[in-house]
This record gives C-alpha cells, sequence and structure tokens, in this order.
C-alpha cells in the first residue's frame, strides 16, 4: 500500500509505546511535511539523545554526565532515598514539589513470569547507599503484582540495616503507573505512605 520507506518509518513509530497503526502513520505524514531544517533537528535531538544521556553513577536517574541534576544538587535531602521503577518515576514524583529527598531507580521490577530476578535490576548499589547515612528509604514502586514483589522483596532486604522502610500509600489505584498520575494522588501517596 505504501512506499517500504514509509512503511519502515511507520514501523518505527509502532514501537513507541501506545502507538497504533494510525497513530504511526499520522506522525510518518507528519514528518513528511516538515521542512528540512526541521527534520534535521528531530534526528538530531533523537541521536543526542541516545549518545548524550547515560546513567547517574549514584542512582541509576537519566544523566547527561557521570550524576544526574538531582545527585548534584546539595540542598537534597540525602538521608532520605525513594526507590522508584524507571526515569519517568523520577520526573512524576518531582512534579509534585512535595519530596526533597534523593531517589533510586531500579530500571525494572522483579517478574519471574519476565524471568527478570532481583540481581537483573539496580538493587545492588541501593544496599551501598544505605551505609551513607541513611534514615528512610520510600518504596514507590507501581502497584503491579511485579511492582509488589519487588517492594515486599526490598522490605524483606533492608529489615537487616538501621533504616526506616516505607511504602507510599495507595491513592494509586492497582497496575496503575507513577507516571500517569495527577499531582495531587501523587502528594496524597507519599504523604500517606506507611512503614513496611
Amino acid at each position: 500500500m505504501y512506499p517500504k520507506k514509509f512503511e519502515a518509518l511507520v514501523e518505527s513509530f509502532r514501537k513507541l509505546p501506545g502507538v497504533g497503526m494510525k497513530t504511526a502513520e499520522r506522525y510518518a505524514f507528519q514528518t513528511l511535511e516538515w521542512d528540512e531544517e526541521t527534520l534535521n533537528g528531530f534526528i538530531q535531538s533523537l541521536a543526542d539523545m541516545k549518545d548524550g544521556l547515560k546513567k547517574c553513577e549514584v542512582c541509576g536517574n537519566l544523566a547527561e554526565g557521570d550524576l544526574c541534576d538531582i545527585c548534584k544538587d546539595t540542598t537534597r535531602q540525602r538521608d532520605i532515598i525513594c526507590v522508584v521503577q524507571s526515569p519517568k518515576d523520577v520526573i512524576a514524583m518531582e512534579k509534585t514539589k512535595e519530596y526533597a529527598g534523593v531517589y533510586h531507580v531500579l530500571n525494572g521490577v522483579i517478574s519471574t513470569a519476565k524471568g527478570i530476578l532481583p540481581e537483573d535490576i539496580n538493587i545492588e548499589s541501593l544496599l551501598t547507599r544505605i551505609q551513607e547515612d541513611t534514615k528512610e528509604i520510600i518504596i514507590a514502586t507501581n502497584p503491579t503484582v511485579e511492582g509488589e514483589t519487588t517492594a515486599l522483596y526490598l522490605s524483606k532486604l533492608l529489615e537487616s540495616y538501621d533504616v526506616t522502610v516505607t511504602r507510599i500509600a495507595h491513592g494509586l489505584p492497582m497496575g496503575g503507573h507513577l507516571d500517569y498520575a495527577d499531582e495531587l494522588t501523587l502528594i496524597k501517596a507519599i504523604e500517606g505512605r506507611k512503614k513496611m
């Protein structure tokens, strides 16, 4: 139906989460309408993102250098660490403007169904960080089966450490994701966290 190069572009857009065939086709047609400068800027942004972003050496969040902006920020409360699944969750939490601690990004969750074990996610460096005067760990994994499994695993693992372990309250629906929640829901979830 379409030329092969156009179909290849549509298929590339379909790899994005939540993008079906019609949306991918709209995106592809839109890029055809862009002038050369806009198209080259888009291509350069993708290349810069792929080449210029890496994981923060401390927390696992997205960073342009060795440390992310949050780990570089000397005004953050370093004795409270909020453990999240992905960098998207850091952004969702930051939008609340209620949390002043630092983060630890697991970059995944435990999922026996998918063969993802504790050693496959960013847990080991969290244990190292706890040694540095940490008072509280807030577990803010998504309220899904995998998120709850990961939260329970972490709470058991952290029992032997001199640290308070809390879980964000469930103003979030079971099966929901932090990055889809509005700021007020996340504020209430942070305020209502409970000791694990």
